[in-house]
């Protein structure tokens, strides 16, 4: 199986679906952040959330340095992550996802962010990002934690507009991975 046919595609139930915490940080779990990581280097994105490949807990994973021109691996695995400040001047920003693949669009987010997560070793860890993709990323995907979509941020007609293009980006063929232009 590929990453790009793990990954939870549309309007999938379990894209909005409020996932449960994780009481324990066991093999399981790391096996299960080690593919996530995999699924998303495979099809070029810089986050993915555990509803993303199916599972309905309260992990994501983020890598935005490999993206850069000459970027280096730098991941991160947030367990149980909580937004703690959310705030600063809204952004617009394309924002593409692996489970929307062939569109992007505009989202508006606070440009500052402190997220609280533990990681594989159970250790409380901060995040802060401003202004910048990991700002974005943490949010987004600490979104699909809470049962939302990108696509719910959007103004209903804008909404109806991005289901149309990303059904069409399908019927053309896109995969996790495949991004297309600003709605």
């Amino acid at each position: 199986m590929s990453a790009a046919t793990d990954i939870v595609v549309g309007l999938d139930k379990r894209l909005s679906t409020e996932c449960a915490p994780i009481e324990v940080i066991d093999d399981h779990i790391r096996q299960l952040a080690k593919k996530m990581l995999d699924d998303m280097y495979e099809t070029e994105g810089v986050g993915l959330a555990a509803p993303q490949v199916g599972e309905l807990i309260q992990m994501v994973v983020i890598d935005c340095d490999y993206a850069e021109p000459g970027g280096k691996r730098n991941p991160y695995v947030l367990i149980n992550p909580k937004i703690v400040t959310q705030d600063g001047p809204e952004r617009v920003t394309g924002e593409g996802c692996l489970s929307f693949p062939g569109i992007t669009c505009p989202v508006s987010r606070p440009s500052h962010v402190v997220v609280h997560a533990r990681n594989l070793d159970g250790d409380l860890m901060q995040y802060e990002a401003r202004d910048n993709l990991f700002a974005v990323c943490l949010q987004h995907e600490i979104d699909h934690l809470h049962g939302v979509t990108m696509i719910d941020h959007l103004r209903p007609s804008q909404r109806m507009e991005a289901i149309a293009a990303f059904q069409q980006a399908i019927e053309q063929g896109a995969v996790p991975g495949d991004v297309g232009g600003e709605d």
